[in-house]
């Protein structure tokens, strides 16, 4: 596996490439990243190249959030790519990715008025800018994301549609830890009372859904269940949202069909956690 730094280098690369398959992250890598390499590597078959970006994009910051303090361990990083089946790391500095007088930006005006795009203003802004940037740089045919972010995965999606990039877009399942925590970057924020408080989310989700596959379907309903599962399981949790919404338009459903997603955010001190649950998983 190689890794480069410079735009000119991935350039020089992608130029002998073939069919590519990409993974952009920000590194602090888990095993939840790794299963986005080696479903690429699935992907990209024997024939086509995987490549993985590595890149913390300070777009999607706030000024109140925690760029400076986010974990980079770009060593282990480019060790757990490789293992899981990456030809190529792009894991350029800022400066190889923003120029000091950049003027143009990506704004996204529906997608990202909820959820975590209500509390983050500008985030996912931040977020297409630099998709938008990877995307011309890699030139990649098809790209694997995480269903973790929903709501980066539904807005990615629209971005690929509306401005007509030719990437076929996968959404990889969450993956978790053996409790059901989602596997996250920040999960190493936690202290060891909110870590064992912290698979409250997926439970309290997984509790709101069977009441929806019981038979109730008012959002009234199935949100007092998941934020009572809360109060109880996570008392040092403060949830920032829980919702339930439509899973492609992300708009809130008052009565839950087969296209609900739950979703939630919730802080552990300076910790937030996000996570989600598909109501039908058949349903598309």
């Amino acid at each position: 596996m190689k890794c480069v730094e410079s735009v000119a280098e991935l350039r020089s690369w992608r130029r002998a490439a073939g069919r590519v398959v990409f993974v952009p992250t920000m590194g602090a890598l888990h095993a939840g990243h790794a299963a986005l390499v080696r479903e690429a590597r699935r992907c990209a078959g024997t024939e086509a190249r995987v490549v993985a970006s590595i890149f913390v994009n300070p777009l999607q910051f706030g000024p109140n959030e925690d760029f400076d303090r986010y974990p980079r361990t770009l060593e282990a990083d480019l060790e757990l790519c490789a293992q899981a089946g990456a030809d190529l790391v792009f894991a350029p500095p800022v400066r190889e990715v923003y120029h000091a007088d950049r003027s143009i930006q990506i704004l996204e005006g529906s997608l990202s008025r909820v959820l975590c795009g209500a509390s983050r203003p500008g985030h996912f802004d931040g977020v297409c800018t630099v998709v938008a940037k990877l995307f011309n740089l890699v030139q990649p045919d098809e790209a694997v994301f995480g269903k973790k972010d929903w709501q980066q995965l539904a807005i990615i999606r629209r971005l690929v549609r509306d401005l007509d990039f030719p990437v076929r877009i996968h959404g990889l399942d969450t993956v978790r830890e053996g409790d059901g925590l989602a596997m996250s970057s920040r999960n190493r924020y936690l202290a060891p009372e909110e870590r064992a408080q912290a698979p409250a989310l997926h439970a309290a989700l997984r509790e709101a859904r069977d009441c929806w596959l019981g038979g109730s379907a008012s959002a009234d309903t199935l949100l007092s269940v998941l934020r009572g599962h809360l109060a109880r399981s996570a008392p040092l949790g403060q949830v920032d949202y829980a919702a339930l919404v439509d899973k492609h338009t992300l708009q809130p459903q008052a009565v839950a069909d087969r296209s609900g997603l739950l979703a939630l955010a919730v802080y552990f001190g300076k910790a937030r956690l996000i996570d989600n649950l598909e109501l039908d998983t058949t349903a598309e």
